[in-house]
């Protein structure tokens, strides 16, 4: 796992074909905002968040965010653990993000 700037989580998105980003917020805070083309998967679900994970393309590339960096950071220790190679965690999370949000 690779904590990332924003500038550097940005252009990383930008720049990688299989690029995956990954809300790991709970549902409540993912509905108030989020980064455009993000998917919800909530890593306080414990083995439910396990399960989820585990259905997606390990091959793919996955920028995960949270509120501030913490459970993301987690999410992306426990992704490597289940065989994901590519999971990168956006540092400051989204209460720091600068870009667009969607509704």
């Amino acid at each position: 796992m690779k904590n990332l700037t924003q500038d550097q989580w940005k252009e990383a998105v930008e720049n990688t074909e299989d690029a995956v980003i990954l809300d790991v917020r709970t549902e409540e805070e993912f509905i108030e905002g989020y980064i455009p083309e993000a998917k919800n998967i909530d890593i306080y679900k414990g083995q439910e968040f396990l399960d989820e994970v585990n259905k997606l393309d390990k091959s793919k590339t996955y920028y995960v965010y949270c509120r501030s960096g913490a459970r993301s950071a987690q999410a992306c220790a426990l992704m490597h653990q289940e065989g994901f190679e590519n999971a990168y965690n956006l540092m400051g999370g989204i209460t720091e993000w600068d870009g667009d949000i969607a509704k």
